[in-house]
């Protein structure tokens, strides 16, 4: 019997094609990561938190995108990203923000945030960096970490809600995954630096499961996506898509992968997403060139060149049809309304 938690196993009902759809989507994300933070808190505490590539740096050359998690270990806390609810989380349950986006974690959502960076105290002999902070009453415990990969945009990420929450202890392989967190926790306190690589991996195996639950959770017609992926023909086709976005893709050379004659495929794909393949693809190469746009500063040609296009030109013919103005334009109202002039 095998010593390792099978943590993508579906129900029969709710389809093999999905797990198989993620895990693909997963591979090409190429995710490396580490935990970098020992927190203890008591309450009352409030911290506002944001993972920043400086906290990175100790385990992967700077990404470019970045998903936070925080395990709790002992306690309990709320997380809040904007303006949504706050979410609840207990001893043993991992929240993920897969966007790394600004948020509050603390024992109450009325209090006053403090900066996180203030309060971490730097590593030591090679173990964790550290924070203690808090007014003396029930304590929390705290291990944060991330995964990131080196691509500017992920669809598929961009697909996900702000926080996923996922019960570490719930099934039959949780005190498999409890105590192997516990303890690579433990080791890296001490500064035993190979514990990271183990919280790595089982980190990007619980982000795997915390997504693989969300889409199974979702009806199938609340989003075109996520009902692709239920579909073993449509889905596979969607990890191709996605997994190598700037490749020359025709639909022949889908239907080819598919082992389906193209127009098999095309009907199948265009009956269950809504809309022929090279269309959704010139949609999703132009989604990753916005937020390229709006979120770096590389050159028109160079963000051209990461979604697809063979020259800067065509870039611009598409994005200018799509909207009525051209990248650059597009990119300068954007920067003139985050500083709000």
């Amino acid at each position: 019997m095998s010593d390792t938690p099978e943590l993508l196993t579906d129900p029969p009902n709710l389809g093999c094609c999905l797990v198989d759809v993620v895990l693909d989507m997963m591979r090409a994300m190429r995710l490396t990561g580490g935990i970098f933070l020992d927190a203890e808190f008591t309450a009352p505490w409030c911290v506002a938190a944001k993972v920043g590539p400086e906290d990175c740096i100790p385990f992967t050359p700077e990404p470019r995108h970045i998903i936070a998690y925080h395990y709790v270990t002992a306690g309990r806390c709320l997380v809040k990203v904007g303006k949504q609810p706050p979410v609840s989380v207990e001893r043993g349950e991992l929240v993920v923000l897969p966007r790394n986006d600004d948020h509050v974690i603390g024992s109450a959502m009325n209090l006053r945030a403090v900066g996180a960076e203030h309060l971490i105290q730097p590593a030591t002999g090679g173990g964790l960096a550290k924070i203690v902070y808090g007014g003396g009453g029930e304590q929390t415990r705290i291990l944060c970490g991330f995964l990131s990969n080196d691509l500017p945009y992920n669809a598929f990420v961009a697909l996900l809600p702000s926080v996923l929450k996922l019960d570490v202890t719930d099934g039959a392989s949780g005190k498999w995954i409890e105590s192997t967190f516990r303890f690579a926790g433990m080791e890296l306190a001490e500064g035993h630096a190979n514990s990271s690589t183990i919280l790595a991996k089982l980190a990007e195996l619980l982000f795997m499961e915390a997504v693989r639950r969300y889409f199974v959770s979702q009806p199938p017609a609340a989003n075109a996506w996520a009902a692709g992926m239920r579909d073993p023909v449509v889905g596979r086709a969607l990890a191709l898509l996605h997994g190598e976005i700037a490749r020359r893709w025709t639909t022949e050379d889908l239907a080819r992968e598919l082992a389906l004659s193209r127009s098999a495929f095309a009907e199948r794909f265009t009956r269950v997403i809504g809309e022929p393949p090279m269309r959704y693809l010139a949609r999703q190469r132009l989604q990753q060139a916005l937020v390229q746009l709006r979120d770096s500063t590389d050159p028109i040609a160079r963000i051209a060149y990461d979604v697809g296009y063979e020259s800067e030109a065509a870039f611009n013919r598409a994005f200018r049809r799509e909207h009525d103005v051209p990248p650059a334009s597009w990119r300068r109202d954007q920067t003139a309304r985050r500083s709000g002039s």
